[in-house]
């Protein structure tokens, strides 16, 4: 039964995270994770409260995205767990002048621990499995620079190249569908469960 009840509240927290993101609350944000929890994706690498900021001041200035949840699978060993959640990032931006809506989709990957009875996100990690970019405008023509689309893995070389194209430094070395950088994440991940 506590087992069951573990998985519920995780999967809770990963739930009220991606609504908090989203609407921009950021109080209910924080309070998904530990004080000094850490957030890695394409456009950034740090403690989760730096995150926090440099989503306020996108949100500042009209930056929208939304990051629709799909299923969660939750491994829980005593005060640890490990999450992983179905997401796909949905952003709207500008790939050259044309107005795009980019759709990325992967995993969150999410180291939890247990402390005085409560669940909170102590790693966030996010694992980019395929993305594309449509222009908002049915019958716009896209003409995207290969060289910079190149530049990044192809599980989220769309996303990448709209934030790039904004002057955004993206990491072109996150975990993707598969190879050495996901596994060394899962190997870090089982590592970390078991103590």
């Amino acid at each position: 039964m506590q087992d069951a009840q573990d998985k519920f509240a995780i999967m809770e927290v990963v739930q009220a995270w991606a609504v908090a993101r989203d609407s921009g609350d950021w109080e209910r944000l924080r309070a998904t994770v530990h004080p000094e929890a850490t957030m890695t994706a394409t456009w950034y690498d740090g403690n989760f409260d730096g995150f926090i900021r440099n989503a306020q001041e996108s949100w500042a200035k009209g930056a929208r995205s939304m990051h629709m949840l799909g299923g969660t699978m939750v491994t829980v060993a005593g005060t640890r767990a490990i999450s992983q959640t179905r997401m796909t990032i949905m952003a709207r931006g500008k790939a050259g002048d044309v107005e795009v809506d980019v759709a990325c989709t992967g995993r969150f990957y999410d180291f939890f621990e247990k402390r005085q009875g409560t669940w909170r996100i102590f790693e966030r990690r996010c694992i980019y499995e395929k993305d594309r970019m449509d222009p908002v405008v049915p019958g716009a023509s896209l003409k995207l620079d290969p060289a910079r689309l190149g530049r990044f893995p192809t599980g989220y070389q769309h996303l990448a190249y709209m934030q790039s194209q904004r002057g955004t430094e993206v990491n072109p070395a996150l975990p993707t569908a598969q190879g050495a950088i996901l596994d060394a994440l899962l190997a870090r991940g089982a590592k970390w469960l078991a103590g």
